[in-house]
């Protein structure tokens, strides 16, 4: 499990600074294949699934993360795709829980 997976989110209500697109590009390292959108205020990733059972088994398992951190992305579902986007709504850009939520959904999918 990688050291961002064993952090847990913490409640962002504002009052707080996006992470820049140098340090949202530092912790991008940490996580796999997802990439920075829109000048790094978002963070992204497609997984492929061979039916629409296993997306959606894929999709409940990031539900349940999501829940359990209290930070949701938003899912595009398609028959044998989801694409997750990360964002921290409340500061407008990226935060470290992007980052722990991306690494979480990481540790399900390999």
């Amino acid at each position: 499990m990688s050291e961002l997976a064993r952090k847990k989110c913490v409640p962002c209500e504002g009052n707080v600074p996006p992470l820049t697109k140098e340090e949202a590009l530092e912790m991008q390292k940490q996580v796999n294949d997802w990439s920075l959108i829109d000048e790094a205020h978002l963070l992204a990733k497609s997984f492929r699934f061979k039916d629409f059972a296993q997306t959606m088994e894929f999709v409940n398992k990031v539900a349940a993360i999501a829940e359990e951190e209290g930070h949701h992305p938003d899912l595009t579902v398609s028959y044998g795709s989801v694409t997750v986007e990360l964002m921290t709504h409340a500061i407008g850009g990226l935060s470290e829980n992007d980052f722990i939520v991306a690494a979480k959904i990481d540790e399900i999918k390999s």
